[in-house]
């Protein structure tokens, strides 16, 4: 089953993402199942989003999100909801924030 979303960007992740702060998506999982996990939603990112070649940027060991990231779910840490695990909900608004910044 897919949802829709909305997708925001900051902290200059925008510019790995064609500039773009926000975005709606319509989302199915990968493996069938019934609901899309927030790791679904970082490979679609990865492979379909994505307009920077500089992946290592936005995820590291494949497709985890890196490090300094912060992830909002519904302006809730993901850390609360289950990371990559938190299954996508009809409506959700999923906030990519990096806090690394050069100087």
């Amino acid at each position: 089953m897919a949802v829709s979303l909305t997708v925001e960007f900051s902290g200059g992740l925008e510019a790995l993402f064609n500039n773009s702060r926000s975005i709606n998506l319509s989302l199915a999982s990968r493996d069938g199942s019934d609901s899309p996990t927030i790791a679904d939603l970082v490979v679609r990112l990865c492979e379909k989003v994505m307009t920077s070649k500089r992946r290592e940027l936005f995820v590291i060991d494949g497709y985890h999100v890196r490090p300094g990231i912060l992830v909002l779910i519904n302006d809730a840490d993901w850390e609360l909801e289950g990371e990559e695990e938190y299954v996508i909900q009809q409506g959700d608004q999923i906030l990519f924030a990096s806090t690394l910044h050069g100087g």
